[in-house]
């Protein structure tokens, strides 16, 4: 096994140990055990490392106690692929909306909001409005139950703490692969959401359309999560396709 101190390509050894860390999990979930194995690191560096990298979120934990990629490398990978997620959503969200009567829009995860980054707003009547920029909670509604639904183990636990669904629902979302609210974020209005994946198949994004319940009714999924999950797998696609 080399010796801790003899990998130091950059000159900056604590940022080469936790590249050593990262590419380690690359391949997958691993122990303390297998990081030493893998990187040659002292056992207790890379403890020390593999937690620091946790509380930054950039190493998570599985159902196993074993570190694996966290989460933050999605949000980095997701702001990096942001240009492309937006370009192809203006014509899906816009058929989306014409084919639903609904207001649609697309969701990100922004730490601990989900931020609205493209819409498509219903030219007329009550509608539920949702400007671009827009900061809303990751404790309700079916975009964030998406958002969170599909979180590591570490992740979905924290998601879950005070928030308006549960983990029997982030169950059906999962089974499904759709969500739903209804008066969940705002009384008097429901939504049904899907997941956009990136290149590597993480969940980057959510789809939703939304409006008043009266509309919608209260099962909104059972009327359009077809259409919305169709939605959501055509900015899938479109983003994978751009990043080719």
């Amino acid at each position: 096994m080399p010796e801790e101190s003899s990998f130091s390509p950059s000159g900056v050894g604590v940022i080469d140990k936790a590249s050593l860390i990262l590419d380690a999990l690359e391949a997958g979930a691993a122990s303390l055990a297998d990081l030493v194995e893998t990187t040659g690191l002292a056992r207790p560096t890379a403890h020390r490392l593999a937690v620091a990298l946790a509380h930054h979120r950039f190493v998570g934990r599985d159902v196993h106690g074993r570190f694996v990629l966290g989460s933050r490398l999605v949000e980095l990978a997701s702001a990096a692929g942001e240009d492309r997620l937006i370009s192809a959503a203006a014509p899906v969200l816009l058929q989306l909306r014409d084919s639903t009567g609904e207001s649609s829009q697309v969701f990100r995860r922004q730490g601990e909001w989900r931020v609205c980054v493209a819409s498509a707003e219903r030219p007329i009547g009550l509608r539920d409005t949702i400007p671009v920029g827009t900061q809303l909670s990751m404790k309700a509604g079916s975009a964030a139950q998406v958002l969170v639904a599909w979180e590591d183990h570490a992740r979905l636990i924290e998601g879950l703490h005070h928030a308006r669904f549960s983990a029997t629902t982030l169950a059906g979302v999962r089974r499904r692969g759709w969500a739903q609210s209804i008066g969940e974020r705002e009384p008097g209005i429901a939504s049904v959401s899907a997941p956009v994946r990136g290149p590597s198949g993480r969940v980057i994004a959510a789809v939703s359309i939304s409006g008043p319940i009266e509309r919608l009714s209260k099962q909104p999924g059972r009327k359009h999560a077809d259409i919305v999950v169709q939605a959501a797998r055509h900015l899938t696609e479109a983003v994978r396709v751009s990043a080719a």
